[in-house]
């Protein structure tokens, strides 16, 4: 297995929109192409998907989830390192204490705890990228933007959020941000 420079995490769900698989697939291939080892849930649907594509580059695939949720079902096949954490809060600390990257797509009230831990974290604590991915994504941010729940301010600029509407727009994402990282 290969030990990736950097790290992503996927938010996303486990019922897919018209779509969506084929595109978590898609981002987990170009994230693994990328060099980027995959932090995700760890279940089905578009984070199996995503798992998938990634895998295809021998990179790590971690879940991450609660300690004590028997009930939530087996990993993927993909998983190849597995977090448990006791807390909710702890589990979202795990997934972007150091992250390098966020990608999110369509999901439910999980996903949407995810996207607004994401997002309150890059405005906060550090300005990781968060890439919103495909239409339900998309529309989401759109919304923050109009609703005013995110607003460009001078202490808290939103130049790490960007709408990404397909898999091609992610390459290209991915390309610029890996020529200028750091690592």
């Amino acid at each position: 297995m290969t030990h990736p420079a950097r790290t992503a995490a996927l938010f996303a769900g486990v019922v897919a929109r018209p779509g969506e698989e084929p595109l978590a697939l898609a981002a987990g291939d170009a994230l693994g192409a990328a060099g980027y080892g995959l932090r995700h849930g760890g279940y089905n649907g578009l984070m199996e998907a995503a798992a998938q594509g990634a895998a295809r580059h021998n990179v790590p695939v971690t879940a991450i989830t609660l300690a004590d949720r028997e009930e939530w079902g087996p990993f993927n096949p993909h998983v190849t390192d597995v977090v448990y954490a006791p807390t909710m809060g702890e589990r979202l600390h795990t997934y972007l204490d150091d992250v390098d990257l966020v990608v999110v797509m369509g999901g439910g009230a999980g996903t949407l705890h995810e996207v607004t831990a994401a997002l309150y974290y890059a405005t906060t604590i550090r300005p990781v990228p968060v890439r919103l991915l495909g239409p339900a994504a998309c529309r989401l941010g759109e919304f923050l933007r109009t609703e005013q729940w995110l607003v460009q301010g001078p202490t808290r600029p939103l130049d790490f959020l960007a709408d990404l509407p397909d898999a091609a727009a992610l390459e290209k994402d991915l390309a610029a941000l890996t020529s200028t990282s750091p690592r």
